[in-house]
Order: structure tokens, then sequence, then C-alpha cells
């Protein structure tokens, strides 16, 4: 399966694991609650799903690779005991907490969450010496004589044995006591969190040409040669940060990244192109509505590839204005709730006090570690907000009323501010499918830019929130046409089988 269905069996597994009954006891008891497996090939983001699923679950994520460790820190350090047994004494060896099991306790008293997950990467790598020790962890939930504490969900992580040396497959024994989930490369799901991540333009609008680029290991007489959904993500970062400091992303840069010589170098060749396209045909100029004849006329004899690179700068820079109305509203509709607690008990309440109020939850999401870089930088900005209002009726002799009347006005101000990126947005991807039409009309380029909006979760949002009557036009009337020329051809293939299968 993809691995945004593999990251929602997870979060089903572990959802079903902490349901209690009306008792306070688990529905599944614990020794039925099989660690889950997720074997699949590297780079996949099966390490980097583990985070959302804590978040979302609101639960803690204590974090390993095993290969890291030795027998000593998985079980702990042998001593000796003086015990007695039918009034003789013995001396018996036992062990020191695990260095893992001890973190599990730490993370519950760091972050005052009880229930987690215990996140143990390349499960299946071990040295010999290990081996044992996960087997009885997978089967018995403990290290050496510890157990994972109540409420702690396991879940493990490894590759197939054809991506690494090191594997050790599972006996029948242990398989027969874990929820295995193989997990698959899938570009189409990579995109919507490629989208949602403001993965670089040029990275996606490049794999939706060369989708067979995405993900590739192959194993040659000089080596292996690999690209992997996380090389594209950390190469998207770093051709960002660049592009921001005015540096150049070359091949030798892309190789860095993307260890395949022949899609580097194409990718390479791509980024190029996609630098150039961008200032030829002035895509900054198009969103504000202003574009040449000659423009028109030159895009009219370009290839089809290059058609669907002008959708994909499109397509980014719009992107980046529907993700800025995205952060506006969320900030703004956080401050208002603060700002309505100041309004409902402003007699006895002062903004200093709110202002505390915020950074109080802002530190109490921060220390339960559930804070999502999005929520994090919406406190930012509300804090900042909060201070910078505060500040601006400090020292000044106003009543409890007017106090809360120049702070309103003010805030009415950011909300107008709001609304004005909103309206020029809306007007910007007005402009762009007028430019669309122009350029290409009603026809596949059209097509696949509406495939681009559907598939992009800030324009998604954006349009549902303040709609698109040129959207719903193409998006009603193309792509219903291309869904029911699709189920013509699928229903005269099933049909073209059934009349074989009654000769």
């Amino acid at each position: 399966m993809d691995i945004k269905r593999a990251k929602q069996e997870v979060k089903n597994s572990i959802e079903a694991y902490l349901s209690k009954d009306e008792y306070g006891a688990y529905r599944i008891p614990v020794i039925r609650q099989r660690p889950v497996f997720l074997i699949g090939p590297p780079g996949i983001g099966k390490t980097q799903i583990m985070e959302q699923i804590a978040k979302e679950c609101g639960i803690a994520l204590v974090s390993y690779t095993i290969t890291h460790h030795t027998r000593q820190s998985a079980i702990g350090l042998p001593f000796i005991k003086e015990k007695t047994y039918g009034e003789k004494t013995y001396s018996v060896t036992e062990y020191t907490m695990s260095e893992i099991i001890a973190s599990v306790y730490e993370k519950m008293e760091q972050t005052g969450l009880k229930e987690g997950i215990l996140f143990i990467d390349e499960i299946n790598c071990v040295s010999e010496t290990l081996a044992p020790t996960m087997l009885q962890f997978l089967q018995g939930k403990t290290f050496g004589n510890q157990k994972v504490p109540e409420g702690w969900v396991i879940v493990a992580a490894g590759n197939p044995p054809e991506y690494n040396k090191s594997v050790r497959e599972f006996d029948v024994v242990t398989l027969d006591r874990i929820k295995k989930i193989d997990v698959e490369s899938n570009f189409e799901v990579w995109k919507e969190y490629a989208y949602k991540h403001e993965i670089h333009a040029a990275v996606i609008s490049y794999l939706e040409l060369r989708k067979e680029n995405f993900y590739r290991i192959e194993t040659t007489v000089d080596g292996k040669y690999f690209a992997t959904a996380r090389g594209w993500e950390d190469l998207s970062q770093l051709i960002k940060t660049y592009e921001y400091l005015g540096k150049t992303v070359d091949r030798e840069v892309i190789l860095q990244y993307i260890q395949h010589q022949k899609i580097a170098k194409d990718f390479a060749n791509y980024l190029e192109l996609y630098y150039k396209y961008k200032k030829d045909y002035a895509i900054e100029h198009i969103l504000d509505g202003h574009w040449e004849v000659g423009t028109l006329k030159k895009i009219r004899t370009a290839q089809f590839d290059e058609h669907l690179s002008i959708i994909s700068l499109l397509n980014g820079k719009l992107s980046e204005h529907f993700k800025t109305c995205y952060e506006n509203g969320d900030h703004v509709e956080k401050l208002y709730n603060y700002l309505l607690i100041y309004k409902q008990n402003h007699d006895t309440l002062h903004m200093e006090d709110v202002v505390k109020m915020a950074n109080a939850d802002w530190g109490e999401k921060k220390k339960s570690e559930l804070l999502t870089p999005q929520e994090d930088l919406a406190f930012r900005w509300v804090v900042n907000k909060l201070e910078t209002l505060t500040t601006s009726i400090r020292g000044e002799s106003l009543t409890h009323q007017q106090a809360f009347e120049k702070i309103k006005a003010q805030f009415d101000e950011v909300v107008q501010e709001e609304e004005k990126e909103t309206s020029k947005t809306a007007e910007k991807l007005e402009n762009v499918f007028h430019f669309m039409e122009d350029a290409f009309g009603e026809s596949q380029e059209m097509v696949a830019f509406i495939t681009e909006l559907n598939a992009n979760y800030y324009s998604m949002w954006f349009i549902k929130e303040n709609g698109s009557d040129l959207y719903f036009k193409y998006n009603k009337g193309l792509l219903f046409d291309t869904r029911q020329k699709k189920l013509v051809h699928q229903m005269e293939d099933i049909e073209e089988m059934l009349n074989f299968s009654l000769k």
C-alpha cells in the first residue's frame, strides 16, 4: 500500500489499542496489541509519518534507530543481586533499566503524556548480538527484564532485503505476533504531500513529466544509484534556500541529493529551462493580469513539455498566495479567540494578562511536543500581535471600555488587511484562468491546470472558502468529460471481456 494508506492504518491501530471501556481498561488487552511493522524501501516517509501520527493522536513519541545501539544500551547492564530462595541465598544476575525504556519514562515526565508511540527504526538490521533481544521485544514487549509501559504502542520499521544486505528475516513465530504493513512508493500520493509542504514547484513539475524518476534504486557493477522521495524533499529545501541566497543549483549539487547520474543531469537541465521560462514568460506579470500578444504566439509554438512547465510555474506562484491566505486566516482566528476572552472580561482582565495567557498556551504545547511548525508560526504571530496591541494602549489614561474600543479598532484593521490579501489572490487566480483561456482554450493544458489545483491542499481550501466561477466552470466541464471518456473505455473493456468469456 502507499504511505498515505499506511499512515492511516497505523493511526487506526493506535486508536484501537488506546480505546478504553467504561471502566478505563483497554478494549484490546495489551498482550493482544500486536506491534505494527512497516516494511518498505528507504526514503519513502516511514519515519516521517510517526511524528504526524503522534501529533494527530495527541500522544508522545520516542524514536530510536536500533542499529545505533549496543546490546548493553538496549537491555541494560548486568549486576549481581543477592536473593533468597528456600532459606538459601543466591547471587543472581539482574539488569539495569534499558536506555530505551528509560527514555519512555523520561518522555512521560517531560511532556505529561502517559500514552505514546515507541518507534524503532531499522529493526530488521540489528547485529547478531542484538537479534534475539529484538525478537523478544516484538514478541513480549520487553527490553531485558523491563516491560514497555502500558499505553505505549510499539511501531517498528525496516527495509526489504533487496535494499539492505544487513537485513535479517523474521521467523514465523515472530511474524505471527506482529501487524505487518508493506509500503510502496507512489508519486500521486507524494504529490499531495508535496503541495501541502511546499516542495519546490520545479521538483513537482519535473516529476509529473518523469514519474519514473520519482523513486529508483539501481545496482550496477559500479555501485548503487538511487533517487528517493526523501532526496527530492531535501533537495527542494536546498533549492529554495539557494534561490534566497542567490546561489546556483547545478548538476553537481543535485547529485549530492539525487545520487543517480542520469536523473541528476536530466533534472539539472530541466531546472535551467524552468528558470528560463519563468523569466521569458514573466510569470509574475501574468498573475497581475498582464501578458503580451507575442507571449501567446510564443507559447502556442512551444512543445507540450514547455506548456506543462509554464502551468507548473503559475500553479507554484498561486500556491504561495493560497498558503499565505490560509495562514493569515488561521492567525487572525487565533488572535480573535484571545481578544474574545479580553472582550468578555475587559473590566477585570488587562491585555498583559492576555499576552501571558497566549505565552502559557504556547509553552504548554511546546512542552507536550504536540506543536506543529504551522501552529508554532501561528503562536509566534499571535503573541507578537498581542504584544503590539498591548504596547499601543500602555501608558495612556484609558477606561476599560476605551482600551477595549482602541484594541477592537486595531483588530478591525488586521481583518481588513487579511480580506485585502484574499481579494488580491482571488484576482490573481482569475487572471491566470483568463491567460489559460487566451493561450490554450479548453485543451489538455487546461485539464492539467485544473488537475494540479485539485491536488493542492491550499488551492482547494481557498476555492472552497472564497469560490471561483471559472474554476467551477472548467472543473465541471473539462474534468467531467475526461472522466466520462475514461469510464466509457472501462465499460468497453469490461464488455469485451464478458463477450470473450461467453464465447
